[in-house]
């Protein structure tokens, strides 16, 4: 019977939580919500280490965070444009230019759809200060984590009862086929735009 051991099971621990969401703030990997369930479980299933799985879940985001910021501050605004759809990257722009520490810290705080990886992108390819933008990154991200570990502490019996339910095993197969097709879609998008051809000017 499939459960979320067999669909999951490789992310199932310790070191799950740092890796998935590692993968989850650069540019090849699609899931959606997919960190924020495996805190969830991870945290209900182990209650008395219902702390650890934020912090190795902001430490894996800032690593995944890192490596794509730097691309975008390699490629540059040249680059991006090559990336990023023409009207999505003109809104992140200006959100990214005229952003103060809360525009900053709204995206690593908001769920899917909104676009948090072209963000960090943005913000790598605009130069915004390391700094100011990895710890508000930080803050934002333990916020978010810590406060779903500590709900499923909390509740962690019902939180299970849940995600063992048929139903919302459905679901996870779902995700995991959207996980598959988002990542191979987004690998060769990215693949495209880096061989695409600058324009030839005078």
């Amino acid at each position: 019977m499939f459960s979320l051991s067999t669909a999951f099971g490789f992310f199932l621990t310790w070191w799950g939580a740092f890796l998935m969401a590692a993968l989850d703030t650069t540019l090849l990997f699609f899931l959606p919500f997919g960190i924020d369930a495996l805190i969830v479980y991870l945290a209900a299933r182990d209650p008395d280490l219902f702390w650890m799985y934020p912090l190795l879940a902001t430490a894996g985001s800032m690593a995944g965070a890192a490596l794509t910021y730097f691309i975008g501050r390699a490629i540059g605004d040249v680059g991006l444009k090559r990336m990023i759809p023409e009207r999505r990257l003109a809104r992140l722009q200006k959100r990214v230019r005229d952003s103060g520490a809360i525009a900053l810290a709204l995206p690593a705080l908001l769920p899917p759809p909104f676009p948090l990886t072209p963000f960090i992108l943005t913000c790598g390819a605009l130069s915004v200060n390391r700094w100011r933008f990895f710890s508000t990154f930080a803050s934002v991200r333990l916020l978010r984590f810590g406060t779903e570990a500590l709900l499923a502490r909390v509740y962690g019996r019902r939180v299970l009862n849940v995600l063992q339910a048929e139903w919302f095993q459905t679901v996870v197969i779902g995700f995991a086929v959207i996980a598959v097709v988002g990542s191979i879609v987004s690998a060769v998008v990215l693949w495209k735009n880096s061989h695409a051809r600058r324009p030839v000017t005078a």
